[in-house]
């Protein structure tokens, strides 16, 4: 992998003549384009990031930091769907999306600028530590039966966390493994994030279906094992209490992660600094039109918000068939993902994620208007298959293409697009649900998402230009980072 420089680019590059940017071969590029080139054909090491033992430590948190949200995201769906009757538990899950935006969409950016300030692993165990705070009280708010707004409380303290730590954990990864098999790296954990996908919703959906079970079998026991049964099984409370030990052995694990961060320049926090990724990002066009069209195509494509009422009343399949559509969508991103990290990285990687994109909205569309459970199954996995393509496109280019002085900031930016997509497309799906249908909202969802997907072809051509992901090199900082 050559060195970016200002030499004249060689004919044979891996984005078509015209380059990134409107570039043709032999035009010195400067400033905020980037170069890739041609990298010699060597067969990969898929295996390459387990090899090094701070990645694997690294890669076990993510896990069980995605396992336990998933597992508390199922439980807390489906009890509010208990709760609600069938109208307010659309709207009510979609102010669960809201709550867990609200904090991301408001802290990231001061969280990005922490992890260009100080040591990223001990942002991300502060970060980690508001979780586990949050995960105890929506413990006992289940256990002590209160209201739904205190779950929301609860749940809003937690995404908190995740505002704070998620800058840090991203930019954190870079530093673990060297920049060759970067690609690759972010294909594994995106791996280590599907598993947990798969697992989290069905271990959620039984624990929740378990103990509705038990709960009959209560009054065969004794008063003391009666009421223990009682206070373990009413409404899940096992469930939150493996989400609670899965984040302290996720502290473990990044506590024991080696690696230290390199000595930082000593930069006031200002405005001009906390901005900087934000013009960064505006200026670095490929990084600008990948997380704008995965926002847009996520935002209106929200079906995974509507599995609880999808389970419940259109497919009639409970608790543990919502577990099983859930994992549905996950398991087709780990076997993409699988896939990916088995073959090289990928060659013509713009319009892949074209094609990927548009193939997440098809299958959106076939998902809202389908009553059998099996083909729902395979809708989602789809569904999940090519969103994998997106994730791995979009983080490669956001991290390589970064400095790593500016990864915190640029990944807070990203975090935030990540966010809005999730979670206020939730949102948007709930209250479409809500004032119209369910299968109105995910209908129009897919739809809308090709509808974006041509648009951002039409403003950002560059986009069907992205070639290797090998060979991505990182883009020049325009003007200096600091107070002018």
């Amino acid at each position: 992998m050559s060195r970016r420089s200002c030499a004249p680019i060689a004919p044979r590059l891996p984005i078509s003549p015209g380059g990134a940017d409107g570039l043709a071969a032999g035009v010195f590029p400067c400033k905020n384009e980037f170069v890739t080139t041609v990298s010699p054909t060597i067969t990969p090491d898929p295996y390459a990031p387990w090899r090094i033992p701070d990645f694997r430590r690294y890669a076990f948190s993510w896990f069980l930091m995605m396992f336990s949200k998933h597992i508390e995201f199922a439980a807390v769906s489906l009890h509010l769907v208990k709760i609600f009757p069938s109208g307010g538990a659309a709207l009510a899950l979609g102010i669960m999306a809201l709550v867990q935006a609200t904090p991301v969409m408001l802290l990231a950016i001061p969280g990005g600028q922490l992890a260009d300030r100080f040591d990223r692993r001990l942002i991300l165990l502060f970060s980690i530590g508001i979780t586990v705070i949050g995960s105890i009280g929506l413990l006992g708010v289940i256990v002590l039966e209160a209201s739904a707004t205190w779950i929301y409380v609860c749940l809003g303290f937690g995404a908190i966390g995740r505002a704070l730590g998620s800058p840090a954990r991203a930019s954190l990864l870079p530093q673990l493994v060297p920049a060759k098999i970067f690609a690759n790296t972010v294909t594994w954990n995106s791996t280590a994030f599907y598993i947990a996908t798969v697992t989290g919703p069905v271990v959620g959906g039984m624990l929740v279906a378990m103990s509705q079970a038990r709960a009959s079998f209560v009054p065969h026991f004794g008063p003391a094992i009666g009421g223990f049964l009682e206070i373990i099984s009413y409404n899940a409370a096992v469930a939150f209490i493996l989400v609670l030990l899965c984040r302290l052995v996720a502290m473990m694990a990044v506590f024991m992660i080696r690696h230290r961060a390199p000595a930082r320049p000593d930069q006031p926090m200002t405005l001009n600094s906390i901005a900087a990724g934000a013009r960064f990002v505006w200026r670095t066009k490929l990084i600008l039109a990948t997380i704008t069209l995965d926002l847009f195509a996520v935002l209106l494509g929200g079906a995974l918000y509507m599995l609880p009422i999808y389970a419940e009343d259109i497919l009639k399949v409970g608790a543990s068939g919502y577990g099983l559509l859930r994992a549905a969508d996950a398991a087709g991103a780990m076997c993409m993902a699988l896939w990916l990290a088995h073959h090289p990285p990928l060659k013509r990687a713009g319009i892949t994620l074209i094609w990927a994109i548009i193939g997440f909205g098809a299958a959106s569309i076939i998902f809202g208007v389908s009553t059998s459970f099996w083909l729902s199954l395979g809708m989602m996995f789809i569904i999940g298959a090519m969103d994998n393509i997106s994730v791995v496109v979009r983080h490669t280019l956001v991290q390589l293409l970064t400095p790593d002085e500016m990864r915190g900031r640029v990944s807070a930016i990203n975090g935030i697009f990540i966010v809005a997509s999730n979670d206020i497309g939730g949102l948007r799906a709930g209250l479409v649900a809500w004032l119209v249908t369910p299968v109105f909202s995910v209908v129009s969802g897919g739809i809308g998402t090709i509808m974006v997907v041509i648009g951002a072809v039409c403003f950002w051509p560059q986009l069907l230009k992205i070639g290797s992901l090998d060979s991505i090199q990182p883009a020049a900082v325009q003007e200096p980072d600091r107070e002018t």
